[in-house]
């Protein structure tokens, strides 16, 4: 860190001691003067960055020095607040020094005292310069003039700018406004590099935070506003110096930004306008998430309380939307959602994918929010119906059975494949209540028990297994050691096949 040098010029013990103190600790080397004189002197031999100068002094004023300072073409740039509790009979005093930049009236709080610091710094010397020249001085600071692109949200969604900017690797800030509070994502290299925001008190973020990241919380007063000055400085001069976990913080920064962005996605964002090029704060810089959209509103949604999760029905299934053009990306996100896609290609509930990927109906309840948030999935409403699924080589009887279930008015669907191969790709998508096998031919005991090998936990709930002899003769020992779970039937037509099914959803109804 570039260590900026305060010189202090004040008889007040106390006031030394309070600026020393606070500035110290917010990253800034203080140098202490009791006296004019001795300001005067240090002012020349260190040429401090900035100068506060009380406006009483013992035996002159701080306007009087001031004055003497800039009699020195080398303490002349010096930036200068002054400071007084005699407030506006003080200030017109010093109408015609073109060092001092700010006032400070006392008393003060720590939390003036470093702010005006940290503006009088980073503007002092620019003021000072414009005002020796008679130069214009701008109003603010990285002054945004007409932005890239800007609009209002609503023919556009929020998420269809994101991916935008993200899928033309641009380099930027994209600002995000809302009724209560602005949001900055900042882009790079195709992916969200980081998100800070104005408006929202940071001890809503930190409240979320995880126990495990509860240790460095507290940064999030920092990171979250996007600030720039020494506090910064000071937190990236402590990992450079390896004296801060480089991989906690960014855990800290990737956390912060999945809350914003839930918190800004579920807000009604109304405005947008991108700035390319416009650098992210330094920190992000140093530490950059590199983050898919995706992972960080999953990981919001993740974090959430559970009071601000929907409530899905029982009845209703989620797909994936086919979104034309749009570049998925995934990075940063878990392996076991990335593997919930994949299942989405029909409607799945919430029930179905807690049991198919293993996780708790809590977890894919937040995960399906997560998607939704990135408009990746959309709901349809379950079928009632039960579903059956058929292994038969024989087309004609997959026809004929087809026929006659089509033929029945019943909550009964059903699909039929070839071979054990294909079942077990079906099996990957869909979750049936019951399994009907033909075995009338090429009777193989030994690879059918395979092929349930590892699958009896996933069709524990499957409600029958029908084998189906066709006349053939095939005792319980065989359908035993061909490994079904549940309940086996023996049938002997398609007729008996469709009673089974038909009385078993009935009953199930």
């Amino acid at each position: 860190m570039n260590e900026k040098n305060v010189l202090v010029i004040d008889d007040s013990a106390t006031i030394r001691r309070l600026v020393d103190k606070e500035l110290t600790a917010a990253g800034y080397r203080v140098l202490l003067a009791p006296t004019a004189e001795e300001g005067l002197e240090i002012a020349l031999n260190e040429k401090p960055d900035l100068i506060i100068l009380d406006h009483q002094l013992p035996g002159t004023t701080g306007y009087e020095v001031a004055c003497k300072l800039l009699e020195n073409p080398i303490t002349a740039v010096l930036p200068v607040v002054a400071s007084s509790t005699l407030r506006k009979k003080a200030y017109t005093e010093y109408v015609d020094c073109d060092n001092v930049v700010d006032m400070m009236p006392k008393p003060y709080t720590p939390e003036v005292l470093v702010a005006t610091v940290e503006n009088a710094i980073e503007t002092g010397a620019m003021i000072v310069g414009s005002q020796n020249t008679g130069s214009a001085v701008p109003e603010v600071i990285d002054e945004l003039g007409e932005s890239d692109m800007s609009g209002k949200l609503g023919c556009f969604s929020l998420r269809e700018i994101v991916d935008m900017l993200t899928n033309g690797c641009k380099k930027g800030v994209l600002q995000v406004d809302t009724s209560e509070f602005r949001v900055f994502i900042y882009t790079d290299q195709g992916r969200v590099q980081g998100v800070t925001a104005s408006g929202i008190a940071p001890e809503l973020i930190i409240d979320q935070i995880p126990e495990s990241l509860a240790e460095l919380a507290p940064v999030v007063k920092v990171t979250a506003t996007g600030k720039r000055g020494t506090e910064i400085e000071g937190m990236l001069d402590l990992l450079n110096n390896k004296l801060l976990d480089a991989r906690l913080l960014q855990r800290v920064l990737r956390m912060q930004a999945a809350i914003i962005l839930r918190m800004c996605f579920t807000s009604n964002p109304t405005t947008y306008r991108f700035d390319l090029d416009r650098a992210a704060p330094s920190l992000f810089e140093r530490l950059p998430l590199n983050i898919s959209l995706l992972a960080l509103l999953v990981d919001g949604a993740l974090s959430c309380d559970e009071k601000e999760l929907p409530k899905y029905a029982a009845t209703s299934g989620f797909v994936r939307r086919a979104i034309r053009g749009q570049n998925l990306d995934r990075t940063g996100l878990a392996s076991e959602h990335m593997q919930l896609m994949k299942y989405l290609n029909e409607p799945m509930g919430i029930e179905e994918i807690s049991s198919r990927l293993k996780l708790s109906a809590d977890e894919a309840t937040r995960v399906i929010y997560g998607f939704e948030m990135a408009e990746l999935v959309e709901q349809q409403q379950l079928s009632q119906k039960s579903k059956a699924l058929f292994v038969t080589s024989d087309a004609e009887f997959r026809k004929r059975l087809g026929t006659e279930l089509d033929g029945i008015d019943s909550q009964l669907e059903f699909a039929a494949v070839s071979d054990l191969f294909a079942l077990g790709l079906l099996l990957r998508k869909e979750k049936p209540s019951s399994i009907v096998v033909d075995i009338s031919s090429n009777f193989d005991e030994d690879k059918i028990r395979k092929f349930w090998e590892g699958r009896k936990d996933e069709l524990s709930e499957t409600s029958f297994v029908a084998a189906i002899d066709d006349g053939q003769e095939l005792d319980d020992s065989q359908l035993n050691g061909c490994g079904f779970v549940g309940k086996v039937v023996k049938t002997s037509s398609a007729d008996e096949i469709v009673n089974e099914l038909t009385s078993q959803t009935a009953g199930s109804n």
